[in-house]
């Protein structure tokens, strides 16, 4: 039977806003980001990254600096309990300067390739889940693949509601952290859904 998961962007969700990360140390957690997660892991829910990248598009860093980022995030992760069933990026752009990259791609947000795939190869029912970002694209992605969607202000979302970064959107729920959208949706939700399962 497929099984309900947790979709969640990176930069501004998970770890705080800093731009393209250039060294490591640079990428740290939102504080209570870790509980967050640590609390979908105990009720065995799937928390899967779904992140776009486009660094190496750009021509900012290699894709392998991309991976070194997340070995530091599920380290960072780990160190506090919590942990990442999947990760899943898209280093993809239509106007990229590397053209090894550069393409109109199925998997960039709010394309919902990657959330597709994932349900796929881990069996998820993407209605009964939800994406949760700070960037009008992660709503729109949400919506697209046909999950609940939070917005969070704990990155661009403020700027998002305000119409001053990329554009304004209907998220089902806004919080202002991933700790909040657990303690305030995704907790009650998936504790009834296990109870009815």
């Amino acid at each position: 039977m497929s099984r309900p998961a947790v979709f969640l962007d990176r930069d501004g969700t998970i770890n705080v806003e800093a731009g393209y990360i250039r060294e490591l140390e640079n990428l740290n957690l939102i504080p209570g980001a870790a509980e967050a997660i640590r609390g979908l892991n105990e009720l065995g829910v799937p928390v899967i990254l779904a992140t776009n990248q486009s660094g190496p598009a750009r021509g900012y860093y290699p894709e392998s600096w991309v991976h070194a980022l997340h070995e530091r995030l599920v380290s960072l992760l780990a160190a506090e309990g919590a942990k990442l069933d999947a990760l899943y990026y898209c280093p993809h752009l239509p106007d990229g300067t590397v053209p090894e990259y550069t393409q109109n791609c199925k998997c960039r947000k709010p394309e919902p390739g990657m959330l597709k795939q994932a349900a796929a190869e881990h069996d998820l029912d993407l209605s009964r889940s939800y994406m949760i970002g700070d960037k009008a694209t992660d709503v729109e992605v949400g919506q697209n693949a046909g999950t609940h969607t939070v917005l969070l202000t704990s990155g661009y979302g403020t700027q998002v509601l305000e119409g001053t970064y990329q554009h304004k959107v209907n998220p089902d729920h806004i919080c202002d952290t991933l700790l909040e959208a657990w303690q305030k949706h995704m907790k009650p939700y998936f504790e009834a859904e296990l109870a009815n399962n």
